[in-house]
């Protein structure tokens, strides 16, 4: 097979129009995720939630979270271990959950001996919360019995915490599923109700058929990666062989994305977007130093407590250091940060997404504060968004009340225990 020889300009615009991410915008929800296979749920909302703002980051201020929150009412998007999925995809994992308890170590991702075990001590526990369920459901974890005989240990904040625990294993068991979120809970119900009746798809060819979606979402990835439990970085053999002048090792592509035109154009990225979400592959493609900092105390971050990649074209130019004030009704901008120089008019294409993401934070945002030395057409220091039409949007009341993604959650919420999920590396 030939193996494609590639530049570090043709790899990142690969990766680029794969996530959706050029000029040409999609316009519907659906279509997002199922070119991008998920979209992460974090509880952070220093902005909005990450799950919202990547969403906005392809389809623009016509985007409304409440179409998220209908998707998952209705069941067309479900979530799974912290990601939401077209909900036709779960029949793709079904086939790794009737295998779980009988697996062997590598036959199934962060699949260990220990889980196994701990969950047949406790099978009296299971019983019990499927009963419940069965009953009652759905509940918060609160609401179900902790009668494990063996209890959780850990040096991290799930220690004792059996109940929550053993809900994990179950989920990969396929015997219990996130039926919805009520505020900050989530609320538990038999998989049964939840998920769809599709046949299950053998494991073999689920692997297949999922490192395939992979590798369309990335455009252009590793064929092996370190182990991930929730969601890999790495496609197996799917796509084609290539290499990339300048970068050590083989990759594979998406063959489709050979050779298209591209047209490319700015954008706020989450720290959790897939564009950026293997920092290995961010720092060799595109050349980019990025870490998200809010784990870091205060005097050590460069860039800020949730700083957002800045995309321009198919470099990544920058970090934009912001918080949505919804209490002073207010998008702070406390610092742009340039990787590379902006000109005047990669100035203005930033400033103008910066206005496009306060007027899709209306009505909670009613104006851009930006630091003095800030230089660019967002001017003066406070900036009113009624100054001029807004751009149209609906539904945007949702940014702070919807009901599945625990939207509530405060400014600098630091319990995201979704940290790690997807084999994240901050």
């Amino acid at each position: 097979m030939t193996v494609h020889e590639l530049s570090r300009l043709d790899a990142r615009r690969i990766a680029v129009r794969a996530q959706r991410l050029d000029r040409t915008r999609p316009t519907e929800l659906l279509d997002v995720v199922r070119q991008l296979t998920l979209l992460q749920i974090d509880p952070t909302a220093a902005i909005a939630p990450s799950a919202d703002l990547v969403a906005w980051s392809r389809l623009g201020s016509s985007y409304s979270p409440a179409e998220l929150d209908t998707a998952l009412a209705d069941r067309t998007l479900l979530e799974l271990r912290a990601m939401i999925r077209p909900s036709e995809d779960l029949a793709l994992y079904r086939g790794d959950m009737a295998d779980w308890d009988w697996a062997e170590r590598g036959e199934l991702p962060g699949w260990r001996a220990s889980h196994r075990d701990w969950v047949r001590a406790n099978d009296a526990c299971r019983l019990d919360i499927l009963d419940r369920l069965g009953s009652r459901g759905p509940l918060p974890s609160r609401d179900l019995p902790d009668t494990c005989k063996v209890p959780w240990r850990s040096t991290g904040w799930t220690n004792n915490r059996n109940a929550t625990q053993l809900l994990e294993f179950m989920v990969l068991r396929g015997e219990v599923a996130i039926a919805a979120r009520r505020g900050g809970d989530r609320l538990w119900d038999l998989a049964t109700r939840v998920y769809p009746d599709d046949p299950v798809v053998p494991r073999d060819e689920a692997l297949r058929i999922r490192n395939q979606r992979r590798l369309r979402a990335l455009g252009i990835a590793r064929a092996r990666g370190p182990e991930c439990p929730v969601e890999p970085v790495d496609v197996g053999e799917a796509g084609e062989p290539a290499v990339v002048e300048g970068v050590k090792g083989t990759w594979r592509v998406d063959a489709s994305l050979l050779g298209q035109p591209f047209s490319g154009r700015a954008a706020l990225l989450s720290p959790f977007d897939r564009l950026i979400h293997d920092r290995k592959r961010t720092v060799e493609l595109f050349e980019f130093d990025y870490q998200l900092e809010m784990y870091k105390p205060a005097a050590k971050r460069r860039w800020g407590y949730f700083a957002l990649p800045i995309l321009y074209g198919d470099r990544l130019v920058g970090k934009l250091d912001a918080t949505a004030d919804r209490k002073a009704g207010v998008l702070r901008v406390d610092a742009i940060h340039q990787d590379v120089p902006f000109d005047r008019t990669m100035t203005a294409a930033v400033d103008g997404e910066i206005k496009d993401l306060a007027h899709w934070l209306e009505p909670h945002v009613r104006r851009v504060s930006l630091p003095r030395h800030q230089l660019g057409p967002v001017q003066p220091e406070a900036l009113d968004l009624h100054q001029r039409p807004p751009v149209p949007h609906h539904g945007s009341g949702n940014l702070a009340h919807g009901q599945h993604l625990g939207r509530a959650g405060p400014v600098g919420d630091r319990r995201s225990h979704h940290r790690g999920h997807g084999c994240w590396r901050c």
